[in-house]
C-alpha cells in the first residue's frame, strides 16, 4: 500500500501507543490528524521528534459524547475530502461505573460509541479513500479474567436485549469495571463485522489487539493485589513502539490489502465469540447505535 501524501486519522494519539503510531505514519509519508482531548498538549508532545516527510495537524474534541464525536467528525471532515487510514485507537478503563453527558455508561461511550460514531460519519470520506480501518481491540473479549494463569475462560457476558438501548448496559448494580471495559471492546468486533458487510468492496473494517502494553490504561487494570509487584510486572509487558507495529500492521501492510472483517491477537488472525458473528445482533447494534448518533437513544 503506497502510503505518501495519504490522510490518517489517528485517535488517542498523545498516549503511548497512539503516540507511535501517529510518528510512524509520519515518517512513511503520510498526513496524519491527530485526535486528541487537548490541543496543546497534543501539539507539545507530537512536536517532539516528528520524522519524515509527512505532515501533521491536531483536531481536539472530546470523544465520551456525541456531541464531541460529531464536532470532531465534522472538522475532519471539512478539511479532508478523502481518508485513507482510520486507526481508532482512543480507549479507557474506568475503576468505578460513570456516565457520560449523554447518560451512557463511560466504556460504552469511549470504548464502543467513539470508534463506531467516527467511522459512520466519515463514511463519504472512507469511501473515497478506498480506507483501511483498524479498531484497537482487547482480547479481554474473549476472557474477561485479569490473571489467566489458573482457571478457565470466562467470556465477557452481552445482554443481547439490552442492544435495544445501550445506556442499560453496564448498568451500577454489580457493575464490575474490566467485564464493562471487555464488554465495550466486543460491541467494537462485533459492529465492526457489520460495517465489514456494509464497505465490502471499497473500506475495510478489522480489529486488533496489540498485546498487553505498558501504557497508562495498566495503572487501572493491574488487580490490587499485585501493585506492589507492579515494577516486575511493567518490564515484561509490551513496549508501546511493540505494541503499535501490530495496529500499523493492518493500517499500511501491502500484504493485507482486501483483507476486511477479521480480529487479530497481535499478527494472528483469531476468532471472537460466536454472538459477534450472529447477522441479527450485528444489525440489532448497528441500528441502535445509528439512532444514538440520531440523538434518538437518550438514557
Amino acid at each position: 500500500m503506497s502510503v505518501a501524501g495519504r490522510v490518517a486519522v489517528v485517535t488517542g494519539a498523545t498516549g503511548g501507543m497512539g503516540r507511535v503510531i501517529s510518528r510512524e505514519l509520519v515518517r512513511n509519508g503520510m498526513h496524519v490528524v491527530a485526535v486528541a482531548r487537548d490541543a496543546s498538549r497534543a501539539e507539545a508532545v507530537l512536536s517532539q521528534g516528528m520524522p519524515g516527510s509527512g505532515t501533521w495537524e491536531v483536531v481536539a474534541g472530546d470523544l465520551s459524547d456525541r456531541a464531541g464525536v460529531m464536532r470532531v467528525a465534522g472538522a475532519i471532515a471539512d478539511r479532508h475530502d478523502a481518508v485513507h487510514v482510520l486507526v481508532n485507537n482512543a480507549g479507557a478503563h474506568y475503576a468505578h461505573h460513570r456516565r457520560s453527558s449523554d447518560g451512557i455508561e463511560m466504556h460504552i461511550a469511549v470504548d464502543y460509541l467513539a470508534a463506531f460514531g467516527l467511522t459512520v460519519l466519515l463514511e463519504e470520506q472512507l469511501r473515497r479513500g478506498r480506507a483501511r480501518v483498524v479498531n484497537v481491540a482487547s482480547d479481554s473479549l474473549r476472557d474477561t479474567r485479569r490473571i489467566t494463569l489458573l482457571g478457565t475462560p470466562r467470556p465477557v457476558t452481552l445482554d443481547v436485549g439490552g442492544l435495544d438501548d445501550l445506556a442499560r448496559l453496564n448498568p451500577a448494580a454489580g457493575f464490575i469495571p474490566f467485564e464493562a471495559y471487555a464488554r465495550a471492546k466486543l460491541l467494537t468486533v462485533t459492529a465492526g463485522y457489520r460495517l465489514a458487510r456494509t464497505f465490502a468492496g471499497e473500506v475495510t473494517v478489522n480489529a486488533v489487539h496489540p498485546g498487553i502494553v505498558s501504557t497508562d490504561i495498566i495503572d487501572s487494570l493491574i488487580p490490587a493485589p499485585l501493585r506492589p509487584l507492579e515494577g516486575l510486572i511493567r518490564p515484561i509487558l509490551l513496549t508501546p513502539e511493540q505494541g503499535a507495529a501490530a495496529t500499523l500492521r493492518l493500517a499500511v501492510d501491502a500484504a493485507l490489502e482486501g483483507v476486511t472483517g477479521r480480529y487479530f491477537v497481535r499478527a494472528a488472525d483469531t476468532p471472537t465469540p460466536p454472538i459477534s458473528y450472529d447477522p441479527d445482533v450485528q444489525d440489532r447494534l448497528r441500528e441502535t447505535s445509528d439512532r444514538f448518533f440520531r440523538g434518538d437513544a437518550v438514557a
